[in-house]
């Protein structure tokens, strides 16, 4: 009888443990979104940077598999205005961007000649396993709507070439395939408008 009764009292401690643990999550992760909402993008001066991606510079090249199941080659988009954004499921500023990047897409992408090109950092997903890291991604796309394409980065060979240390990250690319912005934080449409205008 005092087995029993012991074995019920650590059940019990360790379900309340779990409780506590998924309500202080739940709670950072509301929180993380609510300061996700005072954040704004900033462009870095390509121009003054010693090291990395500088103005002008052709986009590095990549071929990757979408979420769609189709191959992306970025070169393949030239004579296109390209909006290249690197994002992870996990992180709030993606999450409050993606509105946006998808308005703009339904709105002005085939009208002004311009792809978005989504790169998730699948490596970084919180599955167990890429398997996991997929299914993830593709419920985030279903439950934002996401029509643009999603290419899937397995490892941070990518996030080297484009010296990515943040997310959401952005580069708009003209239609020669060279780069003329880096965008450092979450895009509103008013700034995706602002620097797609000013590429040719």
């Amino acid at each position: 009888m005092k087995k029993s009764m012991i074995g019920m009292i650590v059940v019990l401690v360790l379900v309340a443990i779990a409780l506590i643990g998924y309500i202080n999550e739940e709670m950072n992760s509301s929180n993380q979104v609510s300061e996700a909402s005072q954040i704004k993008g900033y462009e870095v001066n390509l121009d003054k940077q010693e090291y990395g991606i500088k103005k002008g510079q052709m986009a590095p090249d990549f071929t990757l598999q979408t979420i769609a199941g189709d191959t992306l080659t970025l070169s393949d988009l030239k004579g296109k205005k390209v909006v290249l954004n690197f994002w992870a499921t996990w992180c709030p500023p993606c999450k409050k961007e993606m509105p946006a990047l998808q308005n703009y897409y339904e709105k002005f992408a085939e009208k002004e000649n311009v792809e978005i090109v989504a790169v998730n950092l699948t490596h970084t997903e919180r599955g167990f396993n890429m398997k996991e890291n997929y299914e993830m991604v593709g419920l985030f796309v279903d439950s934002y709507d996401l029509t643009f394409p999603i290419p899937l980065m397995e490892e941070d060979s990518l996030s080297k070439t484009y010296q990515i240390v943040t997310i959401p990250s952005t580069f708009m690319i003209d239609t020669e395939g060279r780069i003329q912005h880096q965008i450092l934080g979450p895009l509103d449409e008013d700034s995706i408008d602002k620097f797609i205008s000013q590429l040719e």
